[in-house]
């Protein structure tokens, strides 16, 4: 066989493998994804911010950023301190289609979180809304224990473009007494008690400046120097996460140690963060575990500098 004769078979042969890689890449896209929704659902048509990236988590400028999902919050009762209220939220893109549990995809266990927070930042709730009676809505009941305009942010990743995204709303509640209306002022803490248990988050850096990467250790220990058991939540060990005073985003963090078959440090688990805050001000950041089979939440408050 000549030399051209082998080069000139060689370039069918490419040729059929280029065509065959062609018709199974088509066909792969034609098949049904379970979503009606497609990428160019989820343009924001202006600047856009996407997350989380575990490698480098960012504080998320929510408000200051349009997003290309709208929320709206819809309740048949006034919610009021202390009593238990149920709301729908409803999701639709910027072109009006309703968002469905087919739309999304699950994301630590969950397709659709709400970072709920009061306007104190002292009420902090994480809840997983159900899809409701019709297209778009998600139903989801909670608790407030603060009066004020509440703020909702929701994470969730469409499966369209499998990139997360965010939306928020405010929902009032009133109080049926002057219960949760004072707002006393919260100082610095790295260590938080609650039930026998002692919540600490380190830092090898202070103070935290705006722009620069944190390395963050959390903590959990008993008073009493006994056994601590982290169970499970959403897919990790623990989750934090960090609001600023003006509520205008925030930072979604999960520890490095994601493996959850190694066991941690039976009496002291100790889990590590990284976290990086753009401007200076003041945060706090919520920390969230299930111990003894019951979520519990430690806030940490702490100021940024330039």
């Amino acid at each position: 066989m000549s030399m051209l004769e082998s080069k000139r078979r060689r370039l069918v042969h490419v040729a059929w493998i280029t065509v065959v890689a062609i018709i199974l890449y088509s066909t792969v896209r034609l098949l049904p994804t379970g979503t009606n929704l497609s990428h160019m659902d989820f343009r924001p048509g202006g600047s856009s911010v996407e997350f989380c990236d575990p490698a480098n988590p960012q504080f998320m400028p929510v408000i200051a950023v349009r997003s290309p999902v709208t929320m709206t919050l819809v309740s048949a009762e006034t919610a009021s301190v202390g009593r238990e209220v149920r709301v729908i939220a409803v999701l639709k893109t910027a072109s009006g289609k309703p968002i469905t549990p087919d739309d999304l995809l699950v994301v630590h266990t969950q397709k659709l979180h709400l970072l709920v927070i009061d306007p104190a930042l002292s009420d902090y709730q994480h809840l997983h809304p159900q899809p409701g009676k019709n297209a778009g809505e998600w139903e989801f009941v909670f608790t407030p224990r603060r009066t004020g305009l509440y703020r909702i942010f929701a994470d969730f990743t469409p499966a369209a473009t499998a990139r997360g995204l965010y939306a928020s709303a405010d929902l009032k509640v009133d109080a049926l007494s002057s219960e949760g209306m004072e707002t006393v002022p919260i100082a610095n803490n790295r260590t938080y008690e609650e039930n026998g248990y002692t919540f600490e988050l380190q830092t090898t850096v202070e103070p935290w400046k705006a722009g620069r990467m944190i390395d963050l250790t959390f903590i959990v220990s008993r008073r009493d120097g006994g056994p601590v058991t982290l169970q499970p939540v959403m897919g990790a060990f623990a989750h934090l996460v960090a609001f600023d005073a003006a509520r205008s985003g925030y930072a979604h963090l999960h520890p490095n140690e994601i493996d959850l078959t190694r066991p941690l440090d039976s009496h002291r688990p100790r889990l590590t963060f990284k976290l990086t805050i753009p401007r200076a001000g003041r945060y706090v950041i919520w920390s969230q575990v299930i111990l003894g089979g019951r979520e519990v939440f430690a806030p940490f408050w702490f100021e940024v500098v330039e």
